[in-house]
């Protein structure tokens, strides 16, 4: 995939939109799925995040080819007794954040598993994007960046590479799934007239691009 850009803007709830995209972000528990959308919707970082209960929300709207984008986020509890109420909110999902702890093997190992839920409850044309968390604990990391992309590239999932402490990387992983989400919508992959597709139709606004970010390849 060729590098693109696309326009960031901060989050504001009075914003108008042109579309909605509804994420999920998934994973095992500690991993740092609460942690990478509290640094994208609220630029911080929270060491002693609680454990995520069910589903948090979060929203932040982005600009990608000079349209307002709302991105809907759904973070999902990892915990297994939490699974059955998860999956449900696979429907209707145009993306989905596939994230791993570079410092934990085991968390890598069971991408295949959350990546053939996806599969199984979502729609066939979510964007995934797998996300390598954690790459500041450099001294600690025991999943290199080419296992991870051959893993990415096998699977054809999108791939970046963050730190949810510091903010490396982390305008990408959400970004880049809407570039390719805003892609299928304009080759009619995806439709706004679908539930299950993840995607609606807003009230359209001009808006000026504050911040330009590379989409993730």
């Amino acid at each position: 995939m060729q590098e693109m850009l696309v326009h960031v803007r901060n989050n504001n709830k009075r914003m108008s939109y042109s579309y909605l995209f509804k994420y999920i972000i998934i994973g095992d528990t500690g991993v740092g799925k609460s942690c990478l959308l509290l640094q994208f919707t609220d630029k911080r970082f929270k060491a002693d995040h609680d454990l995520t209960i069910g589903v948090e929300f979060g929203s932040r709207n982005v600009n990608v080819d000079d349209k307002s984008i709302k991105l809907q986020i759904w973070d999902t509890a990892g915990q297994e007794s939490f699974r059955s109420i998860t999956r449900s909110y696979y429907r209707g999902a145009a993306g989905a954040i596939l994230v791993f702890d570079v410092t934990r093997r085991e968390t890598f190992t069971h991408l295949n598993r959350w990546l053939e839920e996806t599969r199984n409850n979502g729609n066939p044309e979510m964007v995934v994007v797998l996300v390598a968390n954690k790459v500041d604990i450099e001294g600690r990391r025991v999943i290199t960046k080419e296992e991870a992309q051959k893993f990415a590239e096998s699977n054809e999932l999108l791939y970046t590479e963050t730190s949810a402490k510091t903010g490396l990387g982390v305008e990408d992983a959400f970004i880049c799934a809407a570039q390719r989400i805003y892609e299928k919508i304009s080759s009619g992959a995806l439709s706004p007239t679908f539930d299950t597709h993840g995607v609606k139709v807003g009230a359209t606004v001009r808006e000026k691009p504050a911040k330009q970010s590379k989409c993730c390849k």
